[in-house]
Formats: structure tokens, sequence, C-alpha cells
């Protein structure tokens, strides 16, 4: 598969113009730029559009180009091109989402729908753990992909540690380790990264398809949109908003978040139907 992509273009998206050789630094400096300016959300699955293209021309188009956001599959493989391009070696990793689920690490596993990376450095040992798309708690840095201490990013400790078969990605949240995900370190290729999107992007019953959800993180602070409710949470304090209307949802998804909506059809409308789920 060609997987160029205008490397000029991504760097205008999301504000970097620093180095591009492949270095810890770079690609430090790479996920906060992400971060900063692509926003997660799923308007296309909350608006009945299943996201079944993740070529390097289907997510540039849609994340640089449209200036739209979207969801793991779509951040990572993007990122992923990207990092590929300037010489990273990248793998896909799927993931079980274990994050506020109230049976935790003791509960019957849910399905892979949650996409990774792996990436190593031309020259270095350690291998890195990079994710710009699981939403509000997403790692704002790299970490090291090993088991056992605890590392710091740009916001919230997280560490990995050994079950099963693979790792258990945790963060430090309100002064507990919280399980964000389970995962193994077996590289999948992209069919099943697409049967995972198409799943996530169409079943019925799917959290993309019936709630409204978005997220950016800045330099000092994650903001999280869940339905007509904005959390702001900055150096342990959170600011929460309540929206009455779905225009004003509207509103901060175009202008706090960054996300254009044109051409999307009556999303207002789709919004009001989704408040309070």
């Amino acid at each position: 598969m060609d997987r160029d992509l205008n490397l000029t273009a991504y760097f205008g998206r999301v504000g970097y113009a620093g180095p591009a050789d492949p270095t810890l630094e770079t690609l430090a400096e790479l996920v906060a730029a992400h971060g900063r300016r692509i926003p997660f959300e799923n308007l296309d699955p909350l608006l009945g559009v299943p996201v079944t293209d993740l070529s390097p021309e289907g997510v540039t188009d849609k994340l640089v180009r449209r200036r739209r956001g979207g969801y793991c599959y779509e951040h990572n493989n993007l990122l992923r091109y990207v990092l590929e391009q300037l010489d990273f070696r990248v793998d896909a990793l799927a993931a079980r989402v274990m994050w506020m689920s109230p049976q935790g690490l003791d509960g019957p596993p849910p399905a892979l729908t949650h996409q990774a990376l792996s990436v190593r450095i031309p020259g270095v040992d350690d291998v890195f753990l990079v994710d710009v798309g699981f939403g509000g708690q997403t790692l704002s840095s790299p970490i090291r992909l090993i088991p056992g201490p605890v590392q710091q990013t740009r916001h919230e400790p997280y560490r990995l540690r050994t079950h099963g078969d693979g790792y258990v990605l945790e963060a430090l949240v309100r002064e507990t380790w919280q399980p964000l995900y389970i995962f193994s370190i077996e590289p999948r290729p992209l069919i099943d990264l697409l049967v995972g999107s198409w799943y996530v992007s169409t079943y019925p019953e799917s959290h993309f398809v019936t709630s409204l959800t978005a997220a950016l993180v800045t330099d000092d602070a994650r903001w999280n949109l869940n339905g007509r409710h904005l959390a702001i949470h900055s150096k342990g304090e959170t600011e929460r908003i309540r929206f009455d209307t779905a225009g004003q949802v509207l509103d901060a998804l175009v202008n706090r978040f960054g996300i254009d909506v044109s051409g999307l059809g009556d999303v207002e409308a789709r919004i009001a139907q989704v408040l309070d789920n």
C-alpha cells in the first residue's frame, strides 16, 4: 500500500515546525502537537456514516484537509503513516478497552475495539507505546513499552503492568490507578483494524453510534465533551459546563474544538437527540 502523504500539510495542521529526524524528541513533540490540534470526535458514526477508510488518503483527507477529528483508528493510523515516512518503525496494536468498566479487569473481556501503536526509533533499544486516539484520557506523551515503572507524561503518570500474555495500561487519576485498556504486542494488519472500525462505527449499541463525544489535550488541560456536558480538567481542578441546547453544543464543537462541520447535514438535530446519552 502506498503510504505517502503530504507531510507539509500534516505539519501545518498540527502546528509542528520542529525537526523531522526520527528521534525521541521528534516523536514526543509530534504526539503533543497532534493532541493539541486534531480533536477526538465521533460525528461520523453518530450521523450514520461508517468509518471504513483508514488509508493514508482517507485519514489525511478527513483529519488534515477537511479539518475534522476522528477516533482511535483514524488518529493512530494518520500518525502511523507520518512516523513511517520519517523512518520510525511502527506497528499497529489492538486493545480491549477497560476504562470506566464497572467490573474492571475481573469481568469478561470486551472486544478488540481500540488501536494503539508501538514505535521503534533507529538506534534506540527501547520500544515506545504511542496513542493519540483514546479520547479524554489519551496518552499525551510516548512511554516506554515495559512493565513496572511509573512513567510521567505531559499530564498524568502512567504505568504498564503485565496482564495475561500482554499488558494493561493504567493512569493515575484522582490518586487511583485506573485501567485504560489491555493489549498484546502482536502487530495487527490493516484488515483487523478495518473490522474493528466498522464494528464500533456501525453496531447499534456502540457508544460512538448512540452518544456524542469529543476531546482535546492542550498543554495544561484535558477538554472532554460528552453530550451536553463539557469538563475541563487542569492541574487537579475540574471546570464543568452544562449546555442547555444542541445549538450550544454545536458551537462548542466548532469554536472550542475546532471541528469543521460543513457538509455533514443537520448536525444540530442529531445532537439534540443524544444530549443526555
